[in-house]
């Protein structure tokens, strides 16, 4: 009964500082020279993040990498569905046809290569290390940084002037911090009692990691990406999503390191190739959505979210 009461209250409390975040985020996207797809991509999907980095380190310990791993990549994939239902949801509002391409490709493009590069590393099965630490880790790392590059050289938005009643910007960077402890700490409750809850019904590990906890860390995206799309900021809706995923795949690196048997990708079982690889399809797709001549046609529109959704259940149904 406790872990039932502790799971409810966790979710609760991630949903309130996930509406937190998102509205002081996009209180800084407004008083500051950063851009709305900077924001997203970077303050918020860091923040958003946080409860991914804990379930996997704690996996890691526990000696379950079908957790740890699948836990990164089973939220990358269900922040995509997240993504295409809201879109789904809100199809009147066509945010795609709204938004400016270019913002996005940096963090997109960059999760295509970042995910490509995993799942090679998982067919190739090289175990090839430096200090323990899978080599394709150190690949994610540059490719990071060199992305969080790319976003810094974008131009930035005119400085917006400071109006009468708006909350001074530190105090607002100041909420921001707290909002994101907030959510690092009920994320966490809520990933570890969904561990716990998961355990008792005895399914493996993998579906257990790649779906069940990754759709409980993955709650504080779907609220940041519903609270934004509910305020009009589209910017912040896309590139959170984007910026999260990215994210989710540096620490995986991050997790590599607190695993000592050897690189952590060649401990995996086959269906992390799987949910890779899904994930991989369903950016291409989003990166699609984001290319494609703007349509005011509402049933194609749809198309290529109802897809996402669709191949997300597919694929899922299979795993289980």
């Amino acid at each position: 009964m406790f872990v039932y009461i502790s799971f409810t209250l966790a979710a609760i409390f991630v949903v309130f500082a996930a509406i937190k975040l998102n509205k002081y985020g996009d209180q800084i996207s407004r008083q500051t020279a950063m851009s709305g797809a900077m924001v997203g991509g970077l303050l918020i999907a860091g923040a958003t993040s946080l409860p991914e980095l804990t379930t996997s380190v704690t996996a890691v310990y526990i000696d379950n990498v079908d957790i740890a791993v699948g836990n990164m990549l089973g939220s990358n994939v269900f922040n995509l569905l997240i993504l295409a239902a809201v879109d789904l949801y809100y199809r009147k509002h066509k945010a795609f046809n709204t938004v400016e391409p270019s913002n996005y490709f940096p963090s997109i493009m960059f999760g295509v290569i970042l995910t490509t590069t995993v799942i090679i590393a998982m067919v190739l099965n090289l175990g090839f290390s430096i200090y323990n630490i899978g080599f394709e880790m150190y690949i994610l790392v540059a490719l990071y940084i060199v992305s969080v590059k790319l976003f810094e050289s974008e131009e930035p938005e005119e400085q917006v002037e400071q109006e009468a009643g708006v909350t001074p910007i530190h105090k607002v960077i100041r909420y921001f911090i707290f909002s994101a402890i907030a959510v690092l700490l009920a994320g966490s409750v809520l990933s570890i009692s969904g561990d716990l809850l998961a355990a008792q019904t005895g399914i493996n590990s993998s579906f257990v990691g790649s779906v069940l906890i990754a759709a409980s860390t993955s709650l504080p995206e779907l609220v940041a990406v519903i609270a934004a799309y509910k305020i009009g900021n589209y910017a912040i809706a896309i590139g959170s999503i984007l910026g999260s995923n990215l994210f989710n795949l540096l620490l995986l690196a991050f997790t590599d390191a607190f695993y000592q048997q050897g690189p952590i990708l060649q401990g995996v079982s086959y269906s992390m190739i799987v949910i890779a690889t899904l994930s991989l399809v369903m950016m291409l797709v989003t990166l699609y959505m984001l290319m494609r001549s703007p349509t005011q046609a509402t049933i194609k529109y749809i198309i290529p979210s109802t897809a996402i959704i669709a191949l997300y259940l597919v694929v899922s149904y299979i795993m289980f």
